[in-house]
């Protein structure tokens, strides 16, 4: 059994009792953390979940064993003939996670229950429960008089352009 999760923006391969190390994460050390599974693979003969209905039914848990530093990359710069040369590296914050189980529950957990009960709007319950605002009304139209029209004189239209006239070319004799 396996699933793939997302940490980070990235994704990642996990089982039962796997070590990854991704990101930087907010967690302390010892902590517990849910990761979002995008995919989860039972053993046997059932077939993967990949649904959103139903991985909300699946659990997987892992564990901050410590916070570490990655290997250092290199970086050169260099332009030939010029005297230009650049040297610098860096390296990558990153935690360690142990994933502890991966589960598929009966039912979703309580957590994602209340909000999956909020989302639906086309419901009596949340129609009852929400007063609507008044509709607007559209605003009145001005009547329109002959003075407002006589202030202000008309304007004026630019002239279509003529087609310019053929040019005729002398013959030399």
């Amino acid at each position: 059994m396996y699933a793939i999760v997302k940490v980070g923006g990235k994704q990642y391969r996990v089982e039962s009792g796997d070590s990854i190390v991704v990101d930087r994460m907010s967690a302390s050390e010892g902590d517990k953390v849910d990761l979002q599974p995008l995919l989860f693979r039972p053993d046997g003969d059932k077939d993967a979940v990949f649904e959103g209905g139903d991985l909300d039914k699946v659990k997987v848990e892992a564990t901050v064993t410590g916070h570490e530093r990655g290997k250092k990359i290199h970086v050169l710069k260099y332009k030939p003939k010029r005297g230009y040369r650049r040297r610098s590296g860096a390296r990558a914050d990153l935690t360690r996670l142990a994933i502890g189980e991966i589960k598929q529950l009966s039912r979703r957990p309580a957590g994602s229950a209340k909000a999956a009960e909020a989302k639906p709007a086309g419901t009596k319950a949340s129609a009852e429960a929400k007063p609507k605002a008044p509709a607007k009304k559209p605003a009145a139209k001005k009547p329109t008089t002959a003075k407002a029209g006589a202030d202000k004189p008309a304007a004026k239209k630019p002239a279509a352009k003529k087609p310019a006239a053929k040019r005729t070319t002398k013959k030399e004799s």
